[in-house]
């Protein structure tokens, strides 16, 4: 009797033990279950069925009505001269404050203002989370 008991001991988990195997990490097998979510080849990218001087003469994906098509791509001079200098940098606050304040374009002394008014507001409430 006293040999079963060292024997059922012997193989009694600790409680660090199960709880380290109840934790464990396991990693997936790549079968997905039947009905679960997650990805797959069904999920993979699909190759373009559209051809290229397709791609190249229209803005594929902008129609957002449910009837119509696409609109097509028009030449650089049918479009408005404002809306190629969209993504021009524009000057750092930084910079800004280093330049002299009456000799500013109109545009970058508006955005010297806003952005001034944000730094400071910014200042403000650091200090005021400080105290």
């Amino acid at each position: 009797m006293a040999m079963n008991h060292a024997r059922s001991i012997r193989y009694m988990l600790t409680a660090k033990e199960a709880i380290g195997v109840a934790h464990q990490r396991t990693f997936a097998t790549g079968k997905a279950k039947k009905g679960s979510k997650g990805g797959g080849a069904a999920d993979a990218p699909k190759a373009s069925s559209l051809s290229k001087e397709v791609k190249s003469s229209t803005v594929v994906g902008a129609n957002i009505l449910k009837e119509g098509t696409d609109p097509k791509i028009l030449p650089d001079s049918d479009y408005p001269d404002w809306l190629w200098h969209l993504l021009d940098k524009r000057p750092a606050l930084s910079e800004l404050r280093r330049k002299n304040i009456e000799t500013l374009a109109y545009d970058d002394l508006k955005r010297f203002v806003k952005l001034d008014n944000r730094a400071r507001i910014k200042e403000n409430n650091t200090v005021k989370a400080k105290n």
